[in-house]
């Protein structure tokens, strides 16, 4: 009887847990707190939708916390991440990725349809009349340095975990993160003086969904290669049991491959022939 519930397989049946339904209360109370805050729905200037979505957002970030620590619980102390389990998160972060590549399409396709089809709306022509566009040999060209560096280092921390280089992993894991952080940076910059605003047509529009959205997934790729450098400082992760670490880097990467397209497209073939914003 003993052995009645005993684990005979390599599959990984995930206990119960609070942390989606937590997780999914806490989005919801963000959600409305944010947009109970846009000035027209708050005319009196209330604090009570700021409050309710700093409620929100403290509850998705500590659902967040405690979910990766479960996670990774199940992966270093129980043992549950078998190799038929980790296998499978292969194929989920791969079609994960998938989706993403998906959904950059469709901000490529908004951008190419306006850029090779203008209409008479903007004058027939791209970039649009009045629009001033950035120099892709300055900041647009700097943050490609940095990305394509990054990808580099992530590869050398990748490589040294591999071979039970502990140190190589970290000093990789930390060049990358602090990289990530500058082109952040980089990129506010640029946005703080942009020469056009959200609302200035087709062009302005495309140019921050597509840029603005890949700089979220940048932000996104720092926090998640950050928690990987605080595990690798505690240890975790071993030569043949870190997917992720793995996972990191492919994400990682996808984010400096969508940054080539979005220069060479966007920056350098969608501004030529425009005015260059000095």
């Amino acid at each position: 009887m003993a052995d009645a519930h005993a684990k005979n397989h390599d599959y990984h049946l995930v206990d119960p847990s609070p942390w989606p339904i937590i997780g999914a209360i806490a989005a919801f109370l963000m959600a409305v707190g944010g947009i109970l805050s846009i000035p027209r729905h708050n005319t009196d200037g209330s604090i009570i939708p700021v409050i309710v979505f700093a409620v929100g957002f403290l509850g998705v970030i500590y659902t967040m916390i405690v979910w990766w620590r479960d996670v990774i619980d199940e992966a270093e102390h129980k043992g549950h991440h078998t190799p038929v389990v980790q296998l499978h998160h292969r194929y989920g972060m791969i079609l994960f990725i998938a989706s993403e590549v998906m959904f950059f399409v469709a901000w490529f396709w908004a951008f190419f349809g306006a850029a090779l089809y203008p209409n008479e709306g903007i004058g027939g022509q791209w970039p649009p009349q009045g629009i001033e566009v950035f120099d892709p040999w300055h900041l647009p060209f700097v943050n490609t340095v940095i990305l394509l560096l990054s990808g580099t280092t992530v590869t050398w921390a990748h490589h040294a975990l591999r071979e039970g280089d502990r140190k190589g992993l970290v000093n990789g894991l930390i060049c990358t993160v602090l990289l990530g952080a500058l082109f952040s940076c980089v990129q506010a910059y640029e946005y703080a003086y942009a020469p056009f605003g959200f609302r200035d047509g087709i062009y302005a529009s495309t140019f921050f969904m597509a840029t603005g959205f890949h700089g979220f997934h940048v932000l996104i790729g720092t926090i998640f290669l950050l928690v990987c450098l605080v595990r690798a400082i505690k240890g975790h992760f071993s030569p043949d049991h870190h997917f992720g670490f793995e996972a990191a880097a492919w994400y990682w990467h996808f984010v400096d491959v969508v940054w080539l397209f979005l220069f060479v497209c966007i920056y350098w073939w969608g501004g030529s022939g425009g005015v260059i914003h000095q």
